[in-house]
């Protein structure tokens, strides 16, 4: 009944909704341990335990995690690809503007909004690469 609600809507404001590229997602508390009657999924679109919004992975759970190991992976192969960049003789000052526009980026792109749902585990793990690439003097 929502999702008709939302395709009036949509009819309503001259714009199209895609329901192939729509996903539901469902919010538990990962705390508590009771099991929690999930309403029946809808025919036509897919129920996700995750989701990419603006960039952000979400998980059912709030749980950040996910999103900290995507941004982790893609700031690790930044690295690499500015050892490379070393190796291949640019100066110290490209490099340092190449590791703050892409590593830095990375980690803080819309961390306002995520950071406190962040565990602080994930937040040292942040950190952690961020101290990697100081140490690695970029």
């Amino acid at each position: 009944m929502e999702i008709d609600n939302i395709g009036e809507w949509v009819r309503n404001n001259n714009l199209t909704l895609n329901r192939t590229k729509s996903a539901e997602i469902v919010f538990t508390d990962g705390k508590k341990r009771r099991s929690v009657e999930l309403p029946q999924p809808l025919p036509d679109i897919v129920r996700v335990q995750s989701l990419k919004v603006l960039g952000i992975t979400i998980s059912s759970t709030l749980s950040l995690t996910e999103h900290v190991n995507n941004v982790i992976c893609s700031c690790a192969s930044s690295l690499y690809a500015i050892k490379v960049l070393r190796a291949h003789g640019l100066n110290d000052t490209a490099l340092q503007e190449v590791y703050k526009s892409v590593v830095v980026g990375k980690l803080l792109y819309a961390a306002p909004a995520w950071w406190g749902f962040a565990s602080a585990a994930d937040g040292q793990r942040v950190e952690a690469v961020r101290r990697r690439g100081k140490r690695s003097s970029l």
